[in-house]
């Protein structure tokens, strides 16, 4: 099972780290990663593997969110198939 993570906010110093080692503890295997700096504005998006919290999804999913909340970003986290409906043409 998979999921898309996006990480949205003003460019610091330790938002990937602070992620990364958020979903290494949530035993969430990130599959692909892309990171982007517009301006002094972080864009990432994560495809990850959430197979190992399928039954607690939503628990993790707003854990994640408040997470963003601390570190000064929002970060979101959809399964994959809800995200790739959503942008379907």
């Amino acid at each position: 099972m998979k999921a898309i993570i996006t990480v949205v906010g003003s460019d610091r110093v330790g938002i990937i780290g602070s992620v990364c080692t958020y979903l290494a503890k949530e035993n969430i295997n990130i599959l692909d990663i892309s990171q982007t700096i517009q301006s002094e504005f972080f864009n990432m998006l994560m495809v990850v593997d959430i197979t190992a919290v399928i039954d607690r999804f939503d628990t993790v999913q707003k854990a994640l969110t408040a997470h963003g909340q601390e570190i000064g970003v929002e970060i979101s986290m959809q399964r994959e198939e809800i995200f790739s409906s959503m942008h379907r043409l």
